[in-house]
């Protein structure tokens, strides 16, 4: 057991029971005859406390000794597997069938989006362009990491355009790139009856193939990529489940997957 980890957990459980009982620091010092600097001390998780003591606080907040110092289940890092990829790279195909796959919850951040705001991407950035999305994607970003819980997210195509974003996704999250060929982009899209990228827009083919050129860069950052279009939906679902580690929210090697 990790004497650190020990410590806060112990820390975090007298602060919470404090707050049940509804004791400010100065009062739970009166009933247990510890000082408060020591109190502020133990619930920061910074402070040795000796048996004797610790038996003492037990008793004057009402808990047992096993329930302040039991390990603690909630002390792994909640898992956030996010997928990156242009618009038909399978991200929310495979993250609904993945997040099943690891008993979360899938979250669509577009959705999210959509939601804070009251329009549909379209009217966004018709009405406020692509800054003002850019904005409500970065908080709409940091309120899902700071669910606290484990989930799949599908990000925005253009997420790895905003570094502040991008680099707040790497640091809370295992990022995967979902990599296709720019066929297989448009191929998805259509078959999905999206018959947008070649309305009016005979270039479509070349524009794609240049955005996926400039952000290959950016995508290929991840921890994890995914090369799907040698490989089925539950291929490529296979492929990102074998390379997490539930508990503590990493990968097995950062690699490429083919």
């Amino acid at each position: 057991m990790d004497p650190a980890l020990t410590l806060a957990t112990l820390g975090r459980r007298i602060r919470e029971r404090r707050g049940l009982l509804g004791w400010t620091l100065k009062e739970l010092a009166s009933r247990s005859g510890l000082s408060a600097r020591f109190l502020v001390q133990l619930e920061a998780g910074r402070a040795n406390i000796s048996v004797k003591n610790l038996a003492i606080l037990a008793t004057a907040i009402d808990a047992s000794l096993v329930s302040l110092l039991a390990p603690s289940e909630e002390a792994a890092e909640p898992l956030v597997v996010a997928l990156l990829g242009l618009r038909g790279a399978g991200k929310s195909t495979v993250g609904r069938r993945l997040a099943r796959r690891l008993h979360v919850p899938f979250v669509e951040l577009d959705r999210r989006i959509e939601e804070t705001a009251g329009l549909s991407l379209d009217e966004i950035f018709a009405l406020h362009g692509e800054e003002y999305y850019r904005r409500l994607e970065r908080q709409a970003l940091e309120k899902v990491l700071d669910e606290g819980r484990s989930l799949v997210l599908a990000t925005g195509g253009g997420l790895p355009t905003s570094g502040e974003a991008y680099r707040l996704l790497a640091r809370r999250a295992l990022t995967v790139w979902l990599r296709a060929d720019p066929e297989d982009h448009w191929s998805r899209v259509v078959h999905q009856g999206d018959r947008r990228p070649m309305a009016d827009h005979p270039q479509a083919m070349a524009e794609l193939r240049r955005l996926l050129a400039s952000r290959e860069p950016l995508y290929a950052k991840a921890a994890v990529t995914v090369d799907t279009s040698s490989l089925s939906v539950e291929g490529v679902v296979e492929a990102v489940a074998a390379r997490v580690q539930p508990r503590h929210g990493s990968v097995s090697g950062a690699d490429r997957v083919r």
